[in-house]
């Protein structure tokens, strides 16, 4: 007890109390349903129809307790011997006999044969008390098992002291902490047949095996958890050589992690497209196109860029096997067998009628979690229409994308276009889920059909608006750039025969300018042929012209010299006198 204050600052007591201690099952996926597993020292009811999985979910809570956490357990069964559940459970790599012969493990077989027994007044259970104690003393058991306890009701008419036995069993295990698990056949329009889960029900988990359209699904509800919290959801399960997985149902908020690293796409053009990096880390990326367009070729460039780097690649393909994805990628020049042999690409096939989509969802967990691969392909995903409703496809593919992007593991789809005029479009509707959608389409022209590639989009980069024709040759995938005229992108032989005719009219160009050219060069010459022509005829009138000039400016010059000689002798006339007359002009003074 501790001392807290109140909003008047007085004084009170307060309890700490300790939460409800949980058994953890070892079960894949059931202890994140159950927020830790099964109620430590109280009882479980595991209910439901025939071949749903109950007994399988007991021994195994049984199995892993053992050899995972170190509690051992008793196995006290209505309907089946020792002998047989050892024989039942060998396939699943369960080794009773050896759990039991090193006394970790008590099997104890009860049989009730109703025509043998003879009700002869009051009776109790004091006798199945005595062995299932004497059963947990002798390996010291932390856990039990009651494999279908109701058919002691078979054997007795008088139900209701049975029912008061039971109760009394249950508070005995529970006085005693052993964590327990009772199955229980499921009734009509109850959760068991004898409403066992109305005197024990701590919690009761229901388990459902159901057939839809030939496709058998199982799945896990708990139904009701006493004092905890935990999911309420329909979960699917599986059975298979490892035991039992529930798959979780996707959290509802987002809040996985990013990368800013970058992958390559295994096709250098592809990585120009995109600043030259490629995709980012961690990312989904979806290929869409029509029927032959390279979509798997496309993919293989991916699962081998991932393993040339020494990641590993999980491949999963719902159209082709193994054998004809390998050869088909050799034709291209992709060798993906050294990868296999390297334990760096696991490439698994199988029909997607095979099974529902929350066992396929279920099956690819199973293998992320054992090959913990840093991308994952699936082609194509178009397939799983055939195995479930559109709506269960996007709710399928959703959950498994957001699960990859928790694990940072870059995811590749491929995905069938219907073609026509709606390629931006897909039938999974998942869209908006990518991160990077490439589109491949068909171009026809001049009788032919190209492919080419388009980035519809690819979030937190910047990339290529262009339309690339995609070529496949035996050296892998190229991208031509684009060839454009009269407002139109051009392909195959329809590009050569653009390309021939541009190039036709380019020298036709070339050669009106150097004929262009070369008349202006004519004329310039003409030009200087007149204009020295012109500068010579005035270069001689300049010639003459100075002459002229320069004789006339000789003639004013004497003309001058005379007037002032002329000036001069006037002059020396009127100093003289009379004494010595002269003649002017001709005349005498």
């Amino acid at each position: 007890m501790k001392q807290i204050r109140n909003a008047n600052g007085q004084a009170k007591s307060s309890f700490s109390l300790a939460g409800l201690g949980k058994a953890p099952t070892g079960i894949s996926g059931l202890d994140e349903i159950s927020g830790g597993g099964l109620p430590r020292g109280r009882t479980t009811i595991v209910c439901g129809g025939p071949g749903c999985g109950k007994t399988m979910l007991g021994l195994e809570f049984l199995v892993r307790g053992i050899e995972e956490f170190g509690e051992p357990g008793v196995l006290l069964a209505f309907e089946e011997t020792p002998e047989e559940m050892t024989r039942n459970f060998a396939s699943l790599g369960f080794d009773l006999k050896g759990l039991s012969d090193k006394k970790k493990l008590f099997l104890d077989f009860m049989r009730i044969e109703p025509s043998e027994i003879h009700e002869t007044g009051d009776y109790d259970l004091e006798g199945l008390f005595i062995r299932l104690q004497n059963a947990v003393d002798s390996v010291g058991a932390k856990r039990v098992v009651l494999d279908t306890p109701e058919a002691l009701f078979s054997g007795f008419s008088n139900i209701a002291i049975l029912r008061a036995e039971l109760r009394r069993l249950f508070r005995w295990l529970k006085d005693r902490d052993l964590t327990t698990v009772v199955t229980a056949e499921q009734g009509e329009g109850t959760l068991t047949r004898h409403s066992l889960e109305e005197y024990v029900s701590d919690c009761v988990i229901l388990l459902d095996h159901r057939i839809q359209d030939q496709i058998s699904t199982r799945r896990l509800r708990v139904v009701k958890y006493r004092g905890t919290k935990h999911g309420a959801d329909e979960y699917p399960f599986l059975i298979d050589d490892s035991g039992l997985s529930v798959l979780p149902v996707t959290a509802a908020t987002l809040n996985h992690k990013i990368s800013r690293d970058r992958v390559s796409t295994g096709i250098s053009d592809l990585n120009t497209m995109m600043q030259g990096k490629g995709y980012y880390r961690g990312s989904s990326i979806l290929v869409t196109g029509t029927a032959g367009s390279g979509k798997t070729t496309l993919a293989c460039h991916f699962a081998d860029a991932t393993c040339r780097r020494g990641g590993r690649c999980l491949y999963i393909g719902f159209e082709e096997s193994t054998d004809q994805v390998f050869r088909n990628a050799a034709s291209v020049g992709i060798d993906l067998s050294p990868y296999v042999k390297k334990e760096l690409l696991f490439h698994q096939a199988w029909r997607p009628t095979q099974y529902g989509m929350e066992m396929h969802l279920l099956r690819i967990h199973k293998l992320i979690d054992t090959l913990k691969p840093e991308s994952v392909i699936l082609d194509p995903i178009s397939n799983l229409i055939g195995s479930g409703t559109q709506r269960d496809v996007r709710s399928m593919l959703m959950r498994l994308i957001d699960f990859l992007k928790e694990k940072g593991m870059t995811t590749l789809l491929t995905a069938m276009a219907k073609g026509g005029d709606n390629l931006e479009g897909t039938e999974e509707q998942i869209s908006s889920l990518i991160d990077t959608w490439i589109l491949l389409r068909d171009i026809e022209q001049s009788g032919e059909r190209n492919r080419c590639l388009y980035i519809l989009k690819s979030r937190g980069m910047a990339h290529s608006n262009q339309l690339r024709e995609f070529v496949i040759t035996s050296k892998g995938i190229r991208l031509l750039l684009p060839y454009i005229g009269s407002g139109q992108v051009f392909t195959g032989s329809a590009r050569l025969a653009q390309e021939a005719r541009d190039s036709a009219e380019s020298l036709v160009r070339k050669q009106t300018i150097e004929r262009k050219r070369y008349e202006l060069q004519g004329k310039r010459r003409e030009l200087d042929a007149k204009i020295a022509k012109l500068r010579a005829e005035f270069e001689a009138e300049e010639k003459q012209m100075e002459m002229l000039i320069h004789q006339a400016q000789n003639v004013e010059h004497r003309l001058e010299v005379d007037t002032e000689e002329m000036a001069g002798s006037r002059q020396a006339e009127v100093s003289a006198g009379p004494k010595n007359p002269k003649h002017v002009n001709g005349a005498q003074r």
